[in-house]
C-alpha cells in the first residue's frame, strides 16, 4: 500500500494544485492518477503560469487566434480544454469512488467575485461547456459567492468553495452548501450526485502571523511562531465535525446528501525554518482532502508519513489563538486582510494572464 492509499484508508483524499497541457499530454499525470492521485485543482495563478510559459500551448494559440477569437475566448477554450482532458484522465477515480473523488476545479472568473449574479450567469455557462460529471467550479468564499455557491447547488453543480480563510467564513461555507441542497432537493434534484469542498488556505495565516510575532520583543509570542494557521485549521474541522454530525444536516442526509469536506489549500511550505511538509503531517484526518503543489506532494512522498494528525490538541489549539488575541494579533482581522489580498492576486493574475495570451496573439 502507497501513501496515497495510506492516506486515503485514514480519510484523506491527496489532490495535485497545478495543471497544465504538458502533464496532461506526456503522460505524467495518468502515471500520478494510476499510483493514487485522486484530483486536480487549478486557479488563475496556475493558469498564468502554465501558459505564459507557453509549453504545449503555442498551436493553440494560433490556431484560435486564426479562427478571429477575442483575448478572453481564447483563455477560455485553453483552460476548459485542460479542465476536459484532466477531467477523463479522473473519469476512473470518480467513477470507483462513486463520486467522492476525481474531480478538477476550474475557478470562475475572479472580476466576477464581488457579483453574484454574474458569478451564477457564468458557473451555468461553464458547467454547461466543460460538460463533464466531475467538473467542480470554484467560488470564493466572499458574501456575494455564498448566494451565487447555493443557487449553483441548487442547479446540481458541484462545488468549491475556495479563499476560506477564517473560522465565520468556513461557517458561512457549510450554511451555503446545505442551503444549497435545499434548493437541489426542491427542483427535485438527487442530492446523491452532488459533492462539495470547502477550501480552507493554510499557510498564508502563518506566513502573515510569523511577521506579526516578528514584530514584537515578546518571548512567549516567538514560541507561537508556525502554530497559527495550523491551530486555526483544527478549530475550523472541529466545527466541520459539529455542522455534519448535528441537526441541521441530518435531514438532507436522510436524502442522500454527501457531507462537504475540508479541503486543505496553500499547503506549500513558505518559511525555509519549517518542515517542507509540515502542512500535510499535520493536517491528516477524516474526512479532508489536501492539495498540493507538485514540490510539497513529491516532498510527502519522499519522507512524509501517513498518520492521522487531525483529531487531537483541540484544546491547545484554542490557547494558541486566545494568547495570540490576548497578545493584541487577532486572527479574524488577520484572515479579513488575507481574503481581500487573496482576491486581489487571483485577479492580477487573471489580467497577466489575458495581457500575455494579447501579446502572443501579436
Amino acid at each position: 500500500m502507497n501513501k496515497f492509499d495510506k492516506l486515503a484508508e485514514i480519510g484523506q483524499s491527496i489532490w495535485l494544485d497545478n495543471i497544465n497541457r504538458a502533464m496532461i499530454e506526456d503522460g505524467s499525470l495518468k502515471k500520478d492518477i494510476d499510483n493514487g492521485l485522486r484530483g486536480m485543482t487549478s486557479n488563475p495563478s496556475i493558469f498564468e503560469k502554465s501558459i505564459s510559459a507557453g509549453i504545449g500551448y503555442e498551436a493553440a494559440m494560433k490556431e484560435l487566434n486564426a479562427k478571429g477569437l477575442s483575448t478572453f475566448e481564447i483563455y477560455d477554450e485553453l483552460t476548459v480544454k485542460d479542465v476536459q482532458d484532466a477531467a477523463g484522465l479522473f473519469k476512473p477515480v470518480y467513477e470507483k469512488t462513486k463520486g467522492l473523488d476525481g474531480y478538477v476545479s476550474l475557478e470562475i472568473n475572479p472580476d466576477l467575485a464581488m457579483d453574484t449574479a454574474e458569478t451564477i450567469k457564468e458557473g451555468r455557462r461553464l458547467f454547461k461547456k466543460v460538460n463533464r460529471p466531475n467538473l467542480m467550479l470554484k467560488v470564493p468564499a466572499t458574501e456575494p459567492g455564498f448566494e451565487a455557491v447555493s443557487e449553483l447547488l441548487g442547479d446540481g453543480i458541484n462545488i468549491n468553495i475556495t479563499l476560506i480563510f477564517s473560522l465565520e467564513q468556513y461557517i458561512k461555507t457549510a450554511n451555503a452548501y446545505m442551503e444549497g441542497l435545499k434548493r437541489l432537493s426542491k427542483n427535485n434534484g438527487n442530492l446523491k450526485n452532488v459533492h462539495s469542498v470547502a477550501s480552507v488556505f493554510v499557510s498564508r495565516v502563518d506566513t502573515a502571523i510569523d511577521k506579526m510575532i516578528d514584530e514584537r520583543a515578546d518571548a512567549k509570542l516567538k514560541s507561537l511562531r508556525g502554530k497559527a494557521a495550523v491551530a486555526n485549521s483544527k478549530l475550523i474541522f472541529k466545527k466541520h465535525g459539529e455542522i455534519f454530525s448535528g441537526t441541521g444536516f441530518s435531514a438532507l442526509k436522510a436524502k442522500g446528501a454527501n457531507v462537504q469536506r475540508v479541503l486543505w489549500g496553500s499547503t506549500g511550505t513558505k518559511d525555509p525554518l519549517y518542515s517542507d511538509i509540515k502542512y500535510v503531517t499535520e493536517l491528516i484526518g477524516n474526512p479532508t482532502v489536501n492539495t498540493l503543489p507538485g514540490n510539497t506532494l513529491d516532498a510527502f512522498l519522499d519522507h512524509g508519513e501517513a498518520k492521522e494528525s487531525l483529531s487531537g490538541g483541540i484544546s491547545e489549539a484554542s490557547g494558541v489563538i486566545t494568547t495570540l488575541r490576548d497578545s493584541g494579533i487577532d486572527i479574524d482581522a488577520v484572515c479579513l486582510k488575507l481574503l481581500d489580498e487573496g482576491l486581489t492576486a487571483f485577479q492580477k493574475s487573471f489580467a497577466s494572464l489575458l495581457k500575455t495570451i494579447e501579446a502572443k496573439k501579436g
